[in-house]
């Protein structure tokens, strides 16, 4: 069930923590059929901006002048971790819902949609794996969007959203579509920057795979168990999201264009396929946790053998020694010229023999 507009009368927002520089407004474009207007838009004015962009151009269709005309015409606002004082003015100027607008300053939410009236809150979840350290960044990017006005807010370093806008901006016929075009050039985007990252993880549990089939002596217990944290916060990305596609690419969010639908689903389609990749990394990763500790165990039981042949072979030795040194008044070994040799020479010869059972039987 979609949640009401707020009021009108918006609560303050709380403030943020501190934001590093270069927050803010990173651009505001207005779009008409299509196209982008040259010249940027005053974040102020940028509503009644595209109204009286979609006046003109239903005047231009029809011949008269309706404001309650289908608009074609919106804006585009890109924003950039910005502060509770920064993102209120956006927040009063479109009549944003107050826990929307709270879930948009503060980020850390799992990826979901919820309508408010006419307005759609949308949060992605994005994916950078950095494979020298082999860690997972997560972003995220939040979209509001109306009849006429899309407000995208983004947070972290990764999925920069400036090579989306150029690319939708030079596909007009989709750009038609309006703030249901940005939404689904936002997402394919990040569902792409998912299965980069999704090979980026495949190749490093293929080159641990092998460290640990290989026999070496390392223990790669920790190097698994960092990467199984990472793959799980990649999950905790990716699976959540396939709710939200799955109501978009059933055109189920009545106040988005129905012709987009077609478009999620390819999106959704992408998502399903690195979702499935990304459970079979974490089944695999355990699979070579197991390996990884039947191994180390075979190592230990082969040191333990190797340790006991030794143990048996000084046994041997150590038990000759030992009788010839008790303190007996008849020992008449003890009185023979070749009695001292000849005890060596059998404490020798019985380590030989021991030497080579071991070895036979493959304990040394």
């Amino acid at each position: 069930m979609a949640t009401q507009r707020a009021p009108s009368e918006a609560k303050p927002i709380v403030a943020a923590p501190p934001r590093p520089a270069g927050s803010g407004i990173v651009d505001c474009a207005l779009y008409e059929n299509g196209h982008r207007r040259a010249g940027a838009v005053p974040l102020g004015s940028a509503l009644e901006t595209a109204h009286a962009a979609s006046r003109r151009s239903t005047q231009r269709t029809t011949g008269k002048t309706d404001p309650t005309a289908t608009r074609d015409s919106f804006v585009w606002i890109g924003l950039h971790e910005p502060t509770a004082a920064q993102f209120e003015t956006v927040a009063q100027q479109f009549a944003l819902h107050p826990l929307a607008v709270e879930d948009a300053v503060h980020a850390h939410q799992r990826p979901k949609l919820e309508t408010y009236g006419d307005t759609v809150f949308v949060v992605l979840k994005t994916v950078r794996y950095v494979d020298p350290t082999e860690v997972i960044e997560v972003g995220e990017i939040m979209l509001f969007l109306g009849p006429d006005f899309v407000v995208t807010i983004r947070h972290g370093a990764g999925s920069a959203l400036g090579d989306v806008r150029r690319d939708l901006e030079a596909r007009p016929d989709l750009l038609r579509a309006g703030p249901s075009a940005v939404l689904y050039a936002v997402a394919d985007r990040i569902v792409d920057d998912y299965k980069i990252a999704e090979d980026g993880v495949a190749v490093d549990i293929e080159e641990i795979e092998e460290q640990v089939f290989s026999g070496d002596s390392d223990n790669h217990a920790e190097r698994i168990y960092k990467l199984k944290r990472e793959i799980l916060a990649f999950q905790r990305a990716v699976t959540p999201l396939s709710g939200p596609l799955e109501r978009l690419a059933r055109g189920q969010v009545a106040s988005l264009e129905p012709s987009t639908a077609p478009y999620f689903r390819d999106v959704h389609d992408h998502l399903l396929r690195t979702a499935e990749h990304v459970d079979g990394f974490s089944e695999l990763l355990n699979s070579v946790l197991d390996a990884n500790v039947a191994g180390v165990t075979m190592r230990q039981n082969e040191d333990m053998r190797k340790i006991t042949a030794w143990v048996a072979i000084l046994a041997w030795i150590t038990m000759i020694a030992g009788i010839y040194g008790m303190n007996f008044d008849y020992m008449p070994e003890l009185h023979w010229v070749i009695g001292y040799p000849l005890a060596l020479s059998i404490m020798a010869l019985g380590a030989v023999v021991l030497y080579r059972a071991f070895r036979r039987n493959r304990w040394l």
